[in-house]
């Protein structure tokens, strides 16, 4: 028996649809109902910024990624859903 395995279709991935940001994470609510607590201390941009450059993101009007114009910093929803880091 052979079994394939093929990648989610593009509009069945989730999204983000609002961020929230606090002391020690930022929050990302997703399009399927979880929500994601990401630790600054992950993306060492985010982990050095001051509170008020954390605050200032543009979500991507697709929910595909955050923008952090300040700081130059991108982060894709996917990473944050597929990829592990090391430790």
């Amino acid at each position: 028996m052979s079994v394939s395995l093929s990648p989610a279709k593009a509009s069945a991935r989730p999204v983000a649809t609002n961020v929230r940001i606090d002391a020690d994470r930022f929050w990302v609510d997703l399009s399927d109902g979880r929500v994601l607590g990401v630790p600054y201390s992950r993306f060492p941009l985010l982990d050095q910024a001051t509170p008020e450059q954390r605050r200032e993101f543009v979500l991507d009007e697709k929910g595909r990624s955050i923008h952090w114009p300040d700081l130059d910093e991108d982060i894709g929803v996917e990473l944050l859903l597929y990829y592990t880091p090391p430790f």
